[in-house]
């Protein structure tokens, strides 16, 4: 009898998981993750940049600017901050040997004529849009995947500041993460976990709804001096999930290929 009851309740069991596997196949497939890293801003002087989303690549050439708050210094007709990317490393990434390599990192040179609640916005833009005196189009950068975290090399010079970074969500609405201080000596890593009340995903197909990095921002802490400062950035990276489930007709959950479908109906 025991015997019998235990292949009954095995069996049971057995029906239960394949029956919830047919009829709920998208809370199955909810726990399935790919997590995969990558660089998703190397931050050393180059333009293209390529990123898989959704299974299609994007192609862009970007560069980066700076725009900061009303006590931003002009001297000398020099307006900042400026921004310039530098032979110098985390030495952590790429070693302590310099000679023959063109490693570059990405530099801001700040000042303020006093202190306070200022900041430095840093963004990406349409490389050459603001030619000819033109004001610069910002590029928001598609994040591949579902992100989970983000870290990034910092250089800062121990001065009280932090540092935010910015993404948009699939509603159009602009989300601050805090990245931590800045008050610290040389190099190093700032690491991430996004916020799970971030929305990733929707309810309906199709279900990706990655996010887009808007930008950076410093913030100078009111008591902190702000004549002159240098902060740098290198190896903007991430660690993402990348699982996409398939099902019967996931190809009509690809709103670019909807597009051509009914742009040739009859």
């Amino acid at each position: 009898m025991k015997q019998g009851g235990f292949k009954a309740a095995r069996l049971l069991v057995l029906l239960f998981v394949v029956f919830s596997m047919a009829v709920f196949p998208a809370v199955v497939n909810a726990f399935t993750i790919n997590l995969q890293s990558f660089i998703l801003e190397p931050f050393d002087g180059t333009t293209t940049r390529q990123w898989t989303v959704a299974g299609r690549t994007v192609t862009h050439e970007i560069e980066w600017r700076a725009d900061a708050s009303r006590f931003a210094s002009v001297i000398n007709g020099q307006a900042f901050p400026q921004l310039g990317f530098v032979n110098a490393w985390p030495m952590q990434v790429f070693g302590v040997n310099r000679e023959g390599l063109d490693i570059r990192s990405f530099g801001i040179w700040g000042r303020f004529d006093r202190r306070g609640h200022n900041w430095i916005d840093v963004y990406p833009i349409i490389a050459g849009s603001d030619a000819d005196g033109q004001p610069p189009v910002p590029f928001e950068i598609p994040v591949p995947g579902r992100i989970r975290y983000m870290d990034m090399w910092v250089w800062g010079s121990n001065l009280n500041y932090t540092l935010e970074a910015f993404f948009r969500d699939y509603r159009g609405i602009v989300h601050s993460v805090p990245m931590g201080s800045l008050a610290f000596q040389g190099w190093q890593n700032l690491r991430v976990r996004i916020p799970t009340h971030i929305p990733q995903t929707r309810m309906t197909l199709p279900r990706y709804a990655g996010l887009e990095f808007v930008k950076f921002r410093i913030w100078t802490n009111p008591i902190e001096r702000v004549d002159n400062f240098f902060v740098y950035f290198s190896q903007l990276q991430i660690l993402t999930d990348v699982h996409e489930s398939l099902f019967d007709g996931s190809d009509l959950a690809d709103p670019t290929l909807v597009q051509e479908l009914w742009s040739q109906a009859q």
